[in-house]
């Protein structure tokens, strides 16, 4: 089994000469396969890839982990830079998701990234796996409606308006020497959902890592302290977040996950 390393390419908080950004965006190097996870909110992960030594035009998988545009305003950028690696966005991913603050504001994927490069991205269902030892797992849990009505967040499906279920989110899950590593940017699913259905699907596996946001920003701090006691209670060991969790439910975390937990900035390495 190889030796997993992911780096951290964008992030909300800067590091040295690396400039950060609302969003983030993690390589993950699998034996001799670059795998992109998420592009950021701009530009930004093009010129921090190459400052941190990597090109752009090696990656060899792109992933989205869900249809918004922190995480997906880089897609040009990334056709423009590279001729080869498909983009796979999960199959309920589209160009609809939206944000009610004093009205919809939209907060999808660029526009017409979807029709301008069709023959790049891939849309994938079910437990895919995206090459050895790497897998992009859908939600499984039912009634997520409801976490979308709780954040005020919505999709547009024709002349109406669904509260999202979060369909277009995908985790993706490293089979690593020490364990399963789970990647997903928001976790706006809910993060034990997500434990859950990574469990569901590979039950015969430890659960070692889950790196990537959260959405807990705006949560009161016992619901914050639940997330991290649930994650205690089911063994994971190393736990990574940033972005959308935000300083104050971090620290919060810290209080019960001590040293197995650990901050995502721009040009962190972690190997597994």
């Amino acid at each position: 089994m190889s030796t997993v390393k992911m780096t951290v390419i964008v992030d909300n908080i800067s590091a040295e000469e690396l400039r950060g950004e609302w969003g983030l965006s993690i390589l993950a190097e699998v034996g001799d396969k670059k795998i992109l996870v998420d592009v950021g909110g701009s530009e930004l992960f093009a010129s921090n890839l190459a400052s941190l030594g990597f090109d752009i035009g090696a990656v060899d998988y792109a992933v989205l982990s869900h249809a918004h545009y922190d995480h997906a305003n880089g897609m040009p950028r990334f056709f423009k830079d590279n001729s080869k690696a498909k983009f796979y966005l999960r199959e309920g991913a589209a160009e609809n998701c939206y944000k009610r603050i004093l009205f919809k504001k939209y907060i999808g994927l660029p526009r017409r990234v979807t029709v301008d490069y069709a023959d790049r991205i891939e849309y994938v269902s079910g437990d895919y796996q995206l090459c050895d030892g790497v897998w992009l797992v859908p939600h499984k849990t039912e009634g997520l409606e409801a976490i979308g009505k709780r954040e005020k967040m919505f999709v547009k499906k024709g002349l109406g308006w669904k509260y999202d279920s979060f369909a277009h989110e995908q985790s993706a899950v490293f089979e690593t020497e020490k364990g399963l590593v789970i990647v997903n940017s928001c976790s706006h699913g809910g993060v034990m959902n997500i434990v859950r259905e990574v469990q569901e699907t590979f039950p015969d596996k430890h659960i070692y890592g889950y790196i990537g946001g959260m959405h807990l920003f705006n949560k009161s701090d016992e619901f914050v302290r639940n997330v991290a006691s649930g994650l205690e209670a089911v063994g994971v060991d190393f736990v990574c977040t940033g972005h959308c969790t935000m300083g104050h439910a971090y620290k919060v975390m810290k209080e019960i996950l001590g040293d197995k937990l650990c901050q995502l900035k721009v040009g962190l390495v972690m190997e597994f």
